[in-house]
């Protein structure tokens, strides 16, 4: 593709406009310009739109973190913000930031599934098909999280996404069900885990591994228990190299490289400023001190992963574990190789296999431990396997972008669920918000522009 032709297709690209469909998106003449296997990889190329803007009301909604009250009472708080912040049962984003940034990268992914189909099938158009795929499961997979409800026995008849596999944005599809948007989501990947090639020449293209690794998380997130174990397998089987700790600067506020060893695929959330880790002196998300106090002292995360603040926030922590190397709100959220131990870990011992789980569990830590301070963690049964290997999960894949997840399926098991609350001080008096384990809420109100727009139906309350 020529520099001429580029540069109108990226300045297409980011010139995108809403029309009046739920999708929000409008049909330019981007298409006409999708016309070879390079146009198409150009298309797949583009960061901002595929490897960021994911969903982060799920993060913003989870208990990783808390903001302090001044931040809650600040005039640069949005009403929004506050509402989503407190749970409130009618919260809702007007605007469709969100929706609108993952159906524009399905739309993209539409048109160059297109365009593959019109062009001779080589390796190298297989490979852009399993991109394509790839990217427009992991759009859906991460709008599912907050906009339906938790994949379970109701999932037949419970409200799923519209699911455009086509780029005409007249097609209306409705919202179908959340069975039906899992279905795709899995026949995409798993078509993709076929034609996407083992190693990529650039870290933010997908490859074979993450096919596997995005099934894995796809089926944790359905407690299909058996087949997330069968795909983090296959996943490890391609790419199962662990950091050492020990090589990273405790001291930075952005200890990890972007594409480092363990990223399999990179992708980032978008940007909410209280969200931000800030800098000592200016910190927005705090990280709770009883969490950090569940790290042992020889445990590296505690030092790598929360950094102290200073002068007005001094006695509190903000999160440096990104493996996005910045201190802004846009969290890293990707596919990686220790989530694949832990989700293998899981599955193991929800199967009974404790001894297996706790040897991942244990590669695991040890590269996370001061070097010669570990001592292998013991399980006597299965229960108590999947006990710490839940602990860990949650130390490990802090600010992730993945507890929401965990939230929505573990707080079906009386074992694990956990009732959330939150408070601050309003005009001298202080508010705790409250969500219980299972409610309603663990389903996100459908954005108000997108509801007006269209005749998709609410989510209840």
């Amino acid at each position: 593709m020529n520099i001429m032709k580029a540069s109108i297709y990226i300045a297409l690209i980011f010139t995108f406009t809403s029309c009046q469909k739920y999708v929000d998106i409008k049909k330019t003449s981007t298409e006409s310009l999708i016309e070879t296997a390079s146009d198409c990889q150009l298309v797949l190329d583009n960061y901002d739109l595929f490897n960021g803007n994911y969903p982060y009301d799920g993060e913003y909604s989870a208990d990783g973190y808390y903001i302090s009250s001044d931040t809650y009472n600040d005039t640069y708080t949005s009403i929004e913000d506050k509402s989503f912040y407190a749970w409130e049962p009618g919260a809702i984003r007007a605007g469709s930031t969100e929706w609108v940034a993952s159906y524009k990268k399905i739309y993209h992914t539409n048109l160059v599934l297109e365009a593959l189909a019109k062009l001779d099938q080589t390796s190298i158009t297989g490979n852009l098909r399993g991109a394509a795929l790839f990217l427009r499961a992991y759009a859906y997979w991460n709008l599912a999280q907050l906009y339906t409800k938790p994949y379970g026995t109701t999932s037949n008849q419970d409200p799923g996404l519209p699911l455009h596999l086509k780029s005409d944005v007249n097609d209306v599809p409705g919202r179908g069900t959340v069975q039906q948007t899992y279905d795709r989501i899995i026949t995409d990947l798993k078509e993709a885990g076929t034609l996407l090639n083992e190693t990529a020449p650039i870290g933010s293209r997908p490859v074979k591994a993450a096919a596997y690794a995005m099934l894995a998380r796809v089926y944790l997130s359905m407690e299909d228990y058996a087949n997330a174990l069968t795909s983090a397998n296959t996943a490890l089987s391609l790419k199962s190299t662990l950091m050492d700790f020990n090589t990273l600067d405790t001291e930075s506020g952005t200890p990890f490289a972007r594409y480092n060893e363990e990223v399999i695929f990179h992708s980032i959330l978008g940007n909410n400023a209280l969200l931000s880790a800030g800098n000592p002196f200016s910190n927005v998300a705090k990280i709770n001190t009883d969490f950090i106090s569940a790290y042992d002292d020889n445990d590296l995360r505690k030092t790598i992963f929360f950094k102290p603040n200073e002068d007005i926030n001094e006695g509190t922590f903000r999160f440096t574990g990104n493996y996005e190397p910045g201190t802004s709100a846009t969290l890293f959220t990707g596919l990686t190789v220790d989530e694949l131990y832990l989700v293998r870990a899981e599955c193991n011992a929800r199967a009974g296999n404790a001894a297996t789980a706790m040897t991942d569990l244990n590669t695991l830590l040890r590269s996370r431990w001061v070097s010669g301070t570990y001592t292998d963690m013991t399980a006597a049964n299965a229960d108590e396997a999947l006990s710490k290997v839940l602990t860990e999960r949650r130390k490990e894949l802090i600010m992730r972008g993945q507890r929401w997840t965990d939230l929505r399926r573990l707080n079906k098991d009386v074992r694990f669920k956990t009732d959330l609350s939150r408070s601050v001080v309003v005009d001298g008096a202080t508010q705790t918000f409250t969500l219980p384990a299972n409610d309603s809420r663990y389903t996100l109100l459908i954005p108000q522009e997108v509801i007006t727009n269209s005749s998709l139906p609410q989510n209840a309350r």
